[in-house]
This record gives structure tokens, C-alpha cells and sequence, in this order.
């Protein structure tokens, strides 16, 4: 086990060693425009985790994820060769669904403010079940009432 901060460390470091390698060495043409938006790795620094997005269609998504497990090897062993690890982590690819759910909580509060909207039309136009203000002016009691 290691320090939390230096696997922290690590994992930033992977997250920029794979962006690159994306960018720059891997050319194939079923990868996307994919952007690596994260990386955790264990703390025993064994396995790491890549979180990635595509813009695109569901079938450029698919591509991408499969030019990334066939590319998988080669990021591997360059991430082994810049980061010095006695143990290379093994890399494990998966698609972020940060976007997706980022627009579904955009449905969910659109919903609420229409249905917010429709509550203040209708508390608009209503009117008080009793006096308008039972508290403006104090009750006067007859000899009756005591």
C-alpha cells in the first residue's frame, strides 16, 4: 500500500502519459474525438482506471472503445516506460457516462421549473379560503361571545 497522495500523483500522471499517446501516437482511425477525463488507480498501484468520453454517435463511441482495447498494449508499455513503475499498472478503459448524466439532471430540473411555473400560475390566481388578512385588525367580541 502507498501513499494516497502519491497514487493520486500517479493516476494524474497516467491520465496525461494516455491523452497523449491518444493524441499524438495511436492512429487509428475507428478513435474518435476522445477526450481522457480521468484516471484512478489502486492503491497498490496494480490496476488503473481510464475514464474517457467520445462525441459522436453511438457507433463512433463503439469504434472508439474498440481502438482503445486493441491500442491497449502499447499505452501499457509507455505509460511502464515514463512513469518507471517496478510494476506496470494494468489499464483498463472505461467510457465516462459524466455526459449523459449531466444532461438527464438537465431534463429532471427543466421538468421541475415547468412544474414550479405551473404552481405559481395556479397560486396566482387563487384567492384566501377566509378573510383576506385575519390578522390585520383584532376581533371584537360581543358580551355574547364572553
Amino acid at each position: 500500500m502507498v501513499d494516497a497522495a502519491r497514487a493520486r500523483r500517479l493516476a494524474d500522471r497516467i491520465q496525461r502519459i494516455v491523452a497523449e499517446m491518444l493524441e499524438r501516437r495511436i492512429k487509428d482511425p475507428r478513435l474518435g474525438f476522445i477526450t481522457v477525463t480521468d484516471a484512478r488507480i489502486t492503491n497498490d498501484l496494480r490496476d488503473a482506471t481510464v475514464y474517457y468520453t467520445v462525441f459522436g454517435s453511438a457507433e463512433e463511441k463503439a469504434g472508439s472503445a474498440a481502438a482503445l482495447e486493441s491500442a491497449k498494449g502499447v499505452i501499457r508499455t509507455e505509460v511502464g516506460r515514463q512513469t518507471g513503475l517496478r510494476h506496470t499498472p494494468s489499464l483498463t478503459f472505461v467510457a465516462d457516462e459524466l455526459q449523459e448524466n449531466a444532461k438527464h439532471i438537465e431534463e429532471l430540473l427543466a421538468k421541475a421549473r415547468a412544474a414550479d411555473a405551473d404552481v405559481a400560475r395556479a397560486a396566482a390566481a387563487a384567492e384566501p379560503a377566509g378573510e383576506a388578512d385575519p390578522y390585520k385588525v383584532p376581533r371584537e367580541y360581543d358580551d355574547e361571545d364572553a
